[in-house]
This record gives C-alpha cells, sequence and structure tokens, in this order.
C-alpha cells in the first residue's frame, strides 16, 4: 500500500510540472505570436518605411537660378553645365585616403583640400562635399573608372552663372558665389554642393526670387551607399526670368567709351518713365571669375586695386558736384525773387572779409546776366547770388531735386551724398556754419557730395518738371521668356514743386552752354539737327591751390599727377527741344568737363537717340510722341 501511495504522489507531482511547463510554454508562445503580431501587422507601416529608408535615399536638387535679360529679352546672365567631384563623408571610411587618391588623377590645391575636410566635419555626413567644379570630360571620365577604388566619390552635373557679357555688365549684374559658414540658413538649399548665392548688384538684390525651389530625387543605393539607380525624380522651379531696363548694345557702347579713361562711370536714362538704359562703371573686372571660383591671390588683386574696380561709382562713389550744382544754386535764386536779368560784375576774385573766393577764369568774365553765368560757368555770380540767398535756400533746392538721398535704385550700398546744412555741419563736426562755405558750396564744392546717379536724376528732373525716379527693373517673367513682365507698368511722376518760368530760363541757359558760341561746351555739341542737346559742365578740384602757386600761375591739369587732377563732369539731355533721354558722366582725375567728360555724354546721346525706334522709323525725335519697344 505505501508502494502505491509513493507512485501516485510521484505522478501527482509530475502532473503539476507538466501542467506549469506546459503553461509557461503557452504563456511565451502566447508572448511571441503578440509580438510578432504587433511587429508583423500593427507595426508593418513604420519598418516596412525604416527599410525602406535604408534603401532609398531623398537627394535635393537645385533649381536653375533664374535668368536676367536686357529690356529687348537678350540674356545677359544665364547657365551652364557644370560637372564637379563631390564626396560624401559617412561613405568614405578614411577622407585622407581618398583625397590622395583623387589627387592622383586630378589636381586638388591645398587650399581645397583643406577646405574640403573643414566642410566635411561642419556638415551632416550624408551632405556632399563639393571637391573641385568645371571639371572637363576627361577628368570625368577618369573618375568614373576609378570609382570602385573612391568610396565616397561621385560625379554631379549641376548648373554654373554665366556672364556673356563680363566687364561692361558686371557693377549692374553683380556676381554669385559658394555659400560662406556665416550666410547658411534654415533653408537646406544652401548646404547643396555648389550651390551660389547673389554676392553683389542685381543678382544680391533679388537673390530669393533667382534662386527658386528646390526639387528632389529619390535614390536607390545597395548596402555600402553606392547607387543603384534613381527610383523617381521631381524637377523644382527654377528661378523667375529678371528683365531689366537696360539696352545691353547701349551699356556695351557707353563702357567702351569710359574704357578709355583710367576711372569714370555714366549712367543713360529714358526720362519719361525713370528707367535707366545704361550704368556702366570703369575699371570693371570679370564676374565670371566668382562662378568659376576665384582663387586668394586673384581677390587680393582686385581689393589692393588703387583704381577700385569692385566699387561702383555710379551709385556708390561720391564726389563734388563742380559747376553742374550752379543749375540749382540758380533755381533758388529765381525762387528767392533775384531777377535773371541783373547782373554781376566779374573781374576774376571776390573778397569775403579777408578771404579771396577766385573764379576759374583769371581775369574775370565781366559783366553777366543768370544765363550768361551758367554759359560761361562764372564763380563770381554766384558767389555774389549765394551771399543773399543763403545756405538754407540752396540745401532745400539741392533735396527737392534728389541730391542729399538715396534714389532708391535696385542696387546694393547706394549712398545719399551730403547735402549740406547748418544743422548739418553742427551735428558732423560741431562747428557753425559760415558765411564763406555759402560760397564754396554755390560752386559745387565745399562739403557737399553727390553720386553720379543723382546728378543723373537732378537733370532728368530739370529738364522735364517732374520728380523723375529713376528704375533698373522692369520686372519678373513667371515663365522664362514668355508672358507679361509683372510690375512693367509705366510710372506715372509728379510735378515738381517749381516755376515752370523758372526751369524755361535754366533750360535756356544749359541750352546756351552747348548750343551758343563761347559756351563751355559748344565744340562738344551735336550737330544733327533734332538731335541738339543741352547741359552743364562741371570741374570738380580734389585738391587746395595755394597763394603761391596762383601767384606764378596755377598748373594744369596735364602738369600734375594723375591722382591731383580735377574730377571732369558734364550733365545733359536731349533733344533739345523734347526732352528725352538725359545722360551723367563723370571721369574721375580727368581734368576739365568741357574737355574729357563732355565728349562722352555727346557720342553717347547721339547713339541712344540713333536706336530710338522713332529714329529707325525716319521720324524726327523732336516730333515724335513716346514709342515703345514692341
Amino acid at each position: 500500500m505505501a508502494g502505491a501511495r509513493d507512485d501516485h504522489s510521484r505522478y501527482r507531482a509530475f502532473t503539476r510540472r507538466a501542467l506549469l511547463l506546459g503553461a509557461g510554454q503557452g504563456l511565451l508562445l502566447t508572448a511571441l505570436t503578440g509580438r510578432m503580431y504587433y511587429l508583423q501587422i500593427l507595426e508593418r507601416d513604420r519598418y516596412a518605411t525604416l527599410a525602406e529608408d535604408n534603401r532609398i535615399n531623398l537627394r535635393l536638387l537645385a533649381p536653375p537660378r533664374g535668368r536676367i535679360v536686357d529690356r529687348f529679352g537678350l540674356p545677359i546672365a544665364d547657365n551652364m553645365q557644370n560637372y564637379r567631384v563631390l564626396l560624401v563623408r559617412e561613405q568614405s571610411p578614411d577622407l585622407e585616403r581618398t583625397l590622395d587618391d583623387l589627387q592622383r588623377i586630378i589636381e586638388i590645391s591645398d587650399y581645397d583640400r583643406a577646405r574640403v575636410l573643414r566642410e566635411a566635419k561642419g556638415k551632416r555626413g550624408f551632405v556632399p562635399v563639393t571637391v573641385r567644379e568645371n571639371l572637363t570630360w576627361q577628368q570625368v571620365s577618369q573618375i568614373e573608372v576609378n570609382a570602385p577604388d573612391l568610396p565616397g566619390v561621385s560625379i554631379d552635373v549641376g548648373q554654373i552663372r554665366r556672364y556673356p557679357f563680363a566687364d561692361p555688365m558686371t557693377h549692374v549684374l553683380g556676381y554669385v558665389a559658394a555659400v560662406s559658414e556665416d550666410e547658411l540658413t534654415d533653408d537646406p538649399l544652401l548646404e547643396l554642393p555648389g550651390f551660389r548665392i547673389g554676392k553683389n548688384g542685381i543678382e544680391r538684390q533679388h537673390d530669393l526670387a533667382l534662386r527658386g525651389t528646390a526639387g528632389s530625387s529619390q535614390i536607390e543605393v545597395n548596402a555600402l551607399g553606392r547607387v543603384i539607380r534613381e527610383i523617381n525624380r521631381e524637377e523644382g522651379d527654377s528661378g523667375q526670368e529678371l528683365v531689366l531696363t537696360l539696352d545691353a548694345g547701349l551699356q556695351l557702347f557707353v563702357h567702351k567709351q569710359l574704357s578709355q579713361h583710367k576711372s569714370a562711370t555714366c549712367i543713360v536714362m529714358d526720362m519719361e518713365n525713370g528707367e535707366i538704359l545704361a550704368l556702366s562703371s570703369v575699371p570693371s573686372y570679370d564676374p565670371n571669375v566668382f562662378s568659376l571660383g576665384i582663387s586668394a591671390r586673384q581677390w587680393t588683386q582686385l581689393v589692393n586695386d588703387p583704381l577700385s574696380p569692385l566699387t561702383n561709382k555710379a551709385v556708390t562713389g561720391l564726389y563734388a558736384p563742380g559747376s553742374t550744382f550752379k543749375l540749382l544754386v540758380a533755381l533758388a535764386a529765381l525762387e528767392a525773387g533775384i531777377s535773371p536779368n541783373e547782373t554781376t560784375y566779374c573781374t576774376g576774385m571776390t573778397k569775403l572779409g579777408n578771404a579771396r573766393f577766385h573764379c576759374w577764369k583769371k581775369h574775370g568774365h565781366g559783366t553777366k546776366d543768370m544765363i550768361g553765368a551758367i554759359k560761361h560757368s562764372c564763380d563770381i555770380y554766384f558767389y555774389e547770388m549765394s551771399k543773399r540767398i543763403g545756405i538754407d535756400r540752396i540745401s532745400e533746392m539741392a533735396t527737392r531735386f534728389g541730391l542729399g538721398e538715396v534714389a532708391g535704385i535696385d542696387l546694393p550700398g547706394e549712398s545719399p551724398g551730403v547735402v549740406p546744412t547748418r544743422e548739418w555741419k553742427l551735428g558732423a563736426i560741431g562747428e557753425p556754419w559760415q558765411l564763406g562755405e555759402t560760397l564754396v558750396t554755390s560752386i559745387g564744392q565745399g562739403f557737399i557730395l553727390t553720386t553720379p546717379l543723382q546728378l543723373a536724376v537732378m537733370t532728368a528732373r530739370l529738364a522735364t518738371g517732374k520728380k523723375v525716379v529713376p528704375r533698373l527693373t522692369r520686372g519678373f517673367r513667371e515663365i522664362e521668356g514668355q508672358g507679361p513682365v509683372i510690375g512693367a507698368t509705366a510710372p506715372v511722376f509728379e510735378d515738381m514743386a517749381v516755376s515752370p518760368a523758372h526751369l524755361k530760363i535754366v533750360h535756356r541757359a544749359m541750352d546756351a552752354v552747348v548750343n551758343e558760341t563761347r559756351g563751355t561746351a559748344y565744340w562738344r555739341r551735336i550737330q544733327q539737327e533734332g538731335w541738339e542737346m543741352a547741359g552743364k559742365t562741371g570741374t570738380s578740384q580734389v585738391r587746395r591751390i595755394t597763394k603761391a602757386e596762383r601767384e606764378a600761375g596755377v598748373k594744369k591739369n596735364e602738369e600734375l599727377p594723375w591722382r591731383f587732377r580735377d574730377h571732369a563732369l558734364f550733365v545733359a539731355y536731349a533733344p533739345v527741344h523734347k526732352p528725352r533721354y538725359c545722360c551723367a558722366v563723370l571721369v574721375q582725375h580727368g581734368g576739365g568737363g568741357s574737355k574729357v567728360a563732355a565728349p562722352i555724354a555727346r557720342d553717347v546721346l547721339i547713339e541712344v537717340q540713333r536706336r530710338d525706334p522713332a529714329a529707325a522709323l525716319g521720324i524726327p525725335l523732336a516730333d515724335a510722341g513716346t514709342v515703345t519697344e514692341s
């Protein structure tokens, strides 16, 4: 009986163990089944996505940069194909060795090598870094053949900015260059290899619109990260096409005229709508070197050049306006009630206290009224007028005609210039205004500083009696070369708050300067009937002439070192009887305005009238209405 009980107890113990083991196995099986259900059913989409992400790379595609065209649709900034070699850090276990191997195929400078290593550490591991650009087809072929031995290295085909007219357009267009570290934002486009942004000129001013929006490419890769195939591609939207007011043909003509001098600038404007037809500054430089990648040596040469080729003298250069400013002093005198028939006798010198103020003509001009004083550019007349009207009236008139403030043109870095007043001098220098400074200001010297663009605006407002505002862009086109230009509506300008009778007196005087014998620019006049110009010469002194030099005889500009010669200026409009075009010319250290600047203005105004559609139709410009390009 005892044995039977023992067997029964062992059986019961075994059965409990079996049940417990079975229950445990059942629990484990249930848990495993539940986990598999969770992973394969509930979390299926998530893990499928993760697996797909390991196989599929999503890459951004840089959009083509928008073209810039002139008023007739001629491309003056477009794009061309660019082969470049890229390196992805996470796909290259040893960057130094990869660069060594790559250097056996193509040349890599020490600067580029250091840059690649620095950028690779600073960017995310999967972001490609540009090693070299503008590769030849032979270099591309050699890299592709050696691709298995160059982990992380790939060839990319992109676009690079091209400026077909280079130097003549540089100061308007500016240039594009690689994104610097301090320019990086949340925009992923800026991290793309070879991506460039506008750094100056129109390229900088309208950079966002010209950039466009990025596209995307889905690439299938293997376990080593090498590209197998492209699964899907969505091109981005290219940047908008920007239409400028420039006439490229006229721009090239103006640039050629200026290039005969070391340093000069010229602006040509259609006064009916404020459109700038040409804006050139010399010396210039080739903006394509920035697109291709400017070397440190080239950059140093540009920065250290004493002629400042990087400076757009038309909008940032500040110069004393010289005798061109007398036109506004005359208007201020007329508005103050001074008759244009009132005369002053010029002996060549006048006194104010112990100070002597000289006329440019040593022995004087004799008796001159207002028109005669402007025609002969008599300094003594304006000294005497300025004593009577004061600096406040002169400064107010100058401001009214656009001096001392930015014109708002679509170019960065425009200078406002300086129109001196009593308050300005007290704030800037801490000293009260002196009457002698009024005399000096009246002939466009002393504290007053203007840009050549402001002188062009002044001339347009004098010629038309309208508050002309310059503009350099007509607008954008959504589709390249097609559709209307957005924002191309011609503006309507307000009337100037100046008596039309007073403006007519100034017009007569400017006509006399050029078209009457003994006028300061008579020998530079336009002789073609109906195309005549009116203008004003100016000479801006850059050095102090001592008493001893005056007694011994003032040295001629030709006898002085270049940097001590006077600036030559000329402002003009044409045709005289129905003003349509104006220009302002400044030749830095060029000498006299009548000898140097006036001939440039004459040739430019002949060319712009020759290119006018009315001239092409045989219509006399003085009789033509507004003719627009088709």
